[in-house]
């Protein structure tokens, strides 16, 4: 990557390997394993395998959302994927997503297991199952999926595009972070609108586009990612802030943000999740106590 304005590409671009930056090594232009290893399965109908990046804290929120209802069949396993050290590469994990990216679920409770990848289907995949935080009448739940698209397609901009590039990037490209600061600070106006008149995503309803969207602009407005609340004035998209904090305050989204987390304090990080009591017995600093 350079800042030479002589650059001119190549008639055909060739890999040269790793381009540097914090992910830079996980990063290659095919797909497939590049090793043997099986995933763990635990004793529960649902397993993620998955790690506390915003797209699987989505999943990870939904299930303990959906335990908090009371429904004992959303019991999961959770298992870490470190995606620095190239464990999405393994082959159990490509059989379940032959992308290579977290989260994937496989559901256990099914004839055959089900795999289920892509952090959007999987959260349409488990609303659907178990009938929960989706609306059941026909215009509800098209304006639910209606955001949780606009999520799906908004995301990459504001994580592999600004995110990357003002955060992760070896050097400071001012084009790609202006570019990129500008589309986010769009999206942001985008949902503080929506905001204004609705106390959440898609209405008065909490629903799976809320879980969507929150690990990534609520992280962002409340400065959880990539330290730029101050740089994109988030303070000033009061009503994103105001959602934000309300969704926060829920006890499940307290336990999602922690399943699967490795980094940040000891306190807040359950590497692997098999029992709602490991919240309170299998946190890093309770096993590091040991």
């Amino acid at each position: 990557m350079s800042n030479d304005s002589a650059y001119v590409p190549a008639k055909v671009w060739k890999w040269v390997g790793e381009n540097g930056g914090v992910w830079g090594s996980m990063n290659r232009p095919t797909a497939g394993a590049t090793h043997d290893k099986e995933l763990p399965v635990g004793k529960h109908p649902l397993q993620l395998y998955s790690m506390a990046t915003p797209n699987g804290v989505k999943i990870t929120v939904m299930l303990e959302e959906l335990l908090a209802l009371g429904i004992s069949e959303a019991e999961y396993d959770a298992y870490l994927i470190r995606i620095g050290e190239g464990d999405q590469f393994g082959s159990g994990f490509v059989d379940a997503n032959p992308n290579s990216k977290i989260p994937a679920l496989v559901d256990m409770s099914t004839e055959q297991p089900t795999k289920v990848f892509e952090s959007g289907s999987i959260l349409l995949y488990l609303a659907e199952k178990f009938n929960a935080f989706i609306p059941a009448e026909p215009a509800g739940r098209t304006e639910c999926l209606n955001w949780l698209f606009w999520q799906m397609g908004s995301a990459p901009y504001l994580g592999g595009g600004f995110g990357h590039f003002y955060h992760y990037a070896p050097e400071k490209i001012e084009y790609c972070i202006d570019r990129f600061a500008m589309e986010v600070k769009r999206q942001l106006d985008v949902l503080d609108k929506q905001l204004a008149n609705n106390r959440y995503i898609a209405g008065d309803e909490y629903t799976i586009a809320d879980i969507a969207i929150w690990p990534w602009y609520g992280a962002l407005v409340m400065n959880q990612a990539y330290e730029a609340a101050e740089f994109l004035d988030t303070d000033s998209y009061q009503h994103v802030n105001r959602w934000a904090n309300e969704i926060l305050a829920r006890p499940a989204v307290q336990r999602g943000k922690m399943v699967n987390k490795s980094w940040g304090e000891l306190e807040e990080q359950l590497h692997e999740r098999h029992a709602a009591s490991d919240f309170e017995t299998a946190t890093q600093d309770k096993l590091e106590q040991k």
